[in-house]
């Protein structure tokens, strides 16, 4: 039967044109099936391949020789500061036409951003190692000794030699403030971050601002400001407990303002799964927010401790400058290394500038020490253990388990033990198999037929013989 279209008048079974632009069926169709049916290759985004190493390197030779053909012959150009940045330009640009010869426009901005990020990094790790390479060379007289390390400055002159005293004084000094500014520091600045994250408002928005605002203020501001009012105002005297408070007021708004953004970075359905268990607000910002960043937490004590060790001006307005070794931070002057080290090279003499040098690079060496300690308290990120912290774990997980069976396992014999005793003083309060009491299991008797009897227990023998269901008596 054929279908006609009543629009067309055409049947719908006739063999219809094919259009124009369809493909030829042949090896080209062919090809293109088996290319789609070939997987998906990712692009290899880091690593080092054949043709990038040789793309890198034939784009900085390249750049070198345009640049060394424009200072030298095309264009009156001349400093070593500018030849280095038109080689860095022309190596830039020669990368990328070299790149985009084998790759898309997506993998040549990939490839060049990744030049530049590495040049920054390379730029940043040669400056740091020219700071502590230069600090410990010119400290190198002084460091080999001894005494450098565990006597004061109280008998020896710019005169001495360097077998003469040392930096004991001002060691003992920058630990004593650091602690005390630490003490003030974490406990407030962590407790202001938190109340900045749960607590927003306008309250809040108003103390982020004042935090922001505090983290550009001039380090002698903060030492006069302490210098008025504990100093002055309250009749005390220099003390390395002011100093440790004019240094807690540089590292307050940094601590505050990085464990900020650290607890900003939790997610939000930890502390949604904590709250919908029914755990109150704190209990959620002890146990799960503040474990949580804890790494993040430690890093933001160390940007504030870094800030605060290299203050000096606060220092010498309110602890003073002493040669002598002081342990007591309520009385006497006290000194602390930055302030040591800027009075050693300002001297002329040469041993002086190289316990100067010497300083800044135990300080460096202080401040080494105390950021591997808090990377130990602060421990990996959130889901990254250690060893020992996976090994915590596991044995945490078999105490629960052990704890959850031995919770189970006498509940179901007691349920068990329970059902067996209940069912015993039933069928005692309705009179027992022996007394001809109808079981609960047993069904109900119809058209008027008497119930069956129940089954002999144990010691009991089956009645012989029929029993009248009216006298009860047996035949």
């Amino acid at each position: 039967m054929t279908v006609v279209d009543l629009e067309k008048d055409v049947p719908q079974d006739a063999p219809r044109p094919a259009p124009q632009d369809a493909p030829a069926t042949g090896p080209a169709t062919a090809a293109d099936a088996a290319a789609a049916e070939l997987p998906d290759v990712p692009r290899r985004i880091g690593g080092f391949t054949r043709s990038g190493v040789l793309s890198l390197l034939g784009a900085a030779a390249s750049g070198l020789c345009v640049t060394v053909l424009l200072f030298g012959e095309l264009a009156p150009f001349s400093g070593a500061l500018g030849f280095f940045i038109t080689a860095y330009l022309s190596f830039l640009g020669i990368y990328a036409v070299l790149t985009g010869l084998e790759e898309d426009a997506q993998a040549v901005r990939d490839r060049v951003m990744t030049v530049v990020l590495w040049t920054a990094g390379g730029l940043m790790f040669c400056a740091l190692a020219m700071v502590v390479g230069f600090t410990a060379w010119r400290g190198r007289e002084a460091l080999p000794h001894g005494n450098f390390f565990t006597q004061d400055m109280q008998a020896a002159g710019p005169l001495d030699p360097l077998t003469h005293g040392g930096i004991a004084h001002a060691m003992l000094g920058t630990l004593i403030m650091i602690t005390i500014a630490l003490t003030i520091t974490v406990p407030l600045g962590l407790a202001c971050a938190v109340y900045l994250n749960q607590i927003p408002g306008r309250f809040s928005r108003f103390v982020r601002t004042i935090v922001e605002a505090m983290t550009a203020l001039p380090s002698i501001v903060a030492g006069l400001m302490v210098y008025a009012v504990w100093i002055l105002g309250l009749g005390m005297q220099k003390s390395g407990l002011a100093a440790g408070f004019a240094i807690s007021v540089m590292m307050l708004p940094i601590v505050i303002r990085a464990a900020d953004v650290v607890l900003r970075l939790v997610p939000g359905n930890l502390t949604e799964a904590s709250e919908a268990l029914g755990a109150p607000r704190w209990r959620t910002v002890w146990h799960v927010v503040l474990p949580t960043a804890r790494s993040g937490l430690a890093t933001a004590v160390i940007l504030g401790t870094a800030r605060g060790i290299g203050e000096t001006s606060p220092v010498l307005l309110t602890a003073g400058f002493t040669a002598a070794l002081n342990a007591d931070p309520t009385s006497g002057p006290m000194v602390s290394l930055p302030l040591a080290v800027f009075n050693f090279v300002k001297s002329p003499e040469p041993t002086m500038i190289a316990r100067g040098f010497g300083s800044a690079a135990v300080l460096m060496a202080l401040v080494l020490i105390l950021f591997a300690i808090a990377r130990v308290i602060g421990g990996r990120g959130p889901g990254h253990q250690s060893k020992r912290q996976a090994r915590r774990a596991a044995r945490a997980s078999r105490r629960d388990t052990d704890r959850f069976s031995q919770l189970h396992t006498p509940g179901l014999d007691l349920f068990e033990t329970g059902s067996s005793e209940s069912n015993d003083e039933t069928n005692t309060l309705l009179g027992g198999a022996g007394n001809g009491a109808t079981s609960h299991d047993a069904p109900a008797p119809e058209n008027g037929e008497p119930a069956p009897e129940p089954a002999p227990t144990d010691g009991e023998s089956a009645p012989q013989g029929n029993t009248d269901p009216a006298t009860g008596d047996s035949h």
